[in-house]
């Protein structure tokens, strides 16, 4: 039997929905940050072409300091990272723009542009970059909200240090040390000890990075959920598994005389000793990134994976 009317503006309705996107915004651009990765000749003369293209349609554009120097960009007031923007376009890679998506004011609108190889958070590639920019500078995309995690260090009953992570968090071992144990806890109930390389706590955003890689599962990026993976367990037995992110989580290291690193979302951490107890929890902030109507996470699966179609 055919579908009727209702019954497809029902399910467009709830697809909308599973995408954990606002409504598509109509509030003018008014001022844009330009962030690109320092080194890369394509991302610098990217970022001086849009800022020069943007400055054109007069809106207010700050640029970060190395590619204002690099290209001699003086007309343009440096980009901060504590002031607000209608938008803030990342030119680089998925590394560049979790780097910048931590760190800006909670709430701003970022957009990412991709100048690297797979690059599942950066939303344009670089040739589509201007026909983009036009929709965006009309309205026409929506935000999605992307969870991330508080992460503190607890080290002889005192924090030892504070972290977002957007992608994950990592306790594993170096490359000489031998197999390490770690203690699960989850909400103060022992959940499992693992005797392995180490454990991946990925958020929905990061299952797509070293999660995949270990074996975890692919998770829709906007549901509440946190996934544990184990990396190279000694016990078979030791599966991924996806729980929700409302719990807490407490990772324990029982080894001794091992070098053991923490590590958040590839960029920031340090060593771990004997008994430190790694504590993960859900954020109160998100990241908003900016996502074109005319696309889905299930297309970016298909073109980035290359599943077919």
């Amino acid at each position: 039997m055919a579908k009727n009317s209702t019954q497809r503006a029902g399910e467009a309705t709830d697809t909308a929905s599973a995408r954990g996107a606002s409504k598509p915004t109509r509030e003018p651009i008014s001022s844009v940050g330009i962030v690109a990765r320092h080194g890369t000749r394509e991302a610098v003369r990217t970022a001086a072409e849009l800022a020069d293209w943007l400055h054109r349609r007069d809106v207010d554009v700050s640029v970060d300091e190395a590619i204002s120097r690099a290209r001699n960009l003086d007309q343009f007031p440096a980009f901060d990272l504590e002031k607000t923007y209608s938008l803030v376009v990342v030119l680089g890679g998925d590394g560049t723009l979790l780097s910048v998506a931590r760190s800006v004011v909670p709430g701003t609108p970022v957009l990412g542009v991709n100048l690297g190889r797979l690059g599942f958070l950066t939303e344009v590639s670089r040739p589509e970059l201007y026909r983009c920019m036009v929709k965006v500078l009309a309205g026409a995309f929506y935000l999605q909200e992307r969870s991330m995690f508080d992460v503190e260090l607890h080290r002889r009953g005192r924090i030892a240090a504070r972290f977002h992570a957007l992608n994950d968090v990592v306790i594993a071992k170096s490359a000489l040390a031998q197999i390490i144990e770690l203690e699960l806890q989850v909400n103060g109930r022992q959940m499992a000890e693992y005797r392995a390389d180490g454990l991946i706590i990925s958020t929905p955003n990061g299952s797509t990075a070293y999660n995949l890689s270990a074996g975890g599962p692919i998770v829709y990026p906007t549901l509440p959920v946190a996934v544990l993976t184990p990396i190279c367990p000694h016990a078979l037995s030791m599966r991924p598994i996806v729980v929700p992110d409302s719990e807490a989580l407490e990772v324990t290291l029982k080894t001794q005389r091992q070098e053991v690193f923490l590590t958040v979302d590839g960029q920031e951490g340090g060593h771990l000793a004997h008994r430190d107890t790694v504590i993960v929890q859900r954020a109160d902030v998100t990241v908003r990134l900016v996502r074109m109507a005319d696309r889905t996470f299930y297309d970016s699966l298909r073109q980035k994976l290359n599943w077919g179609g």
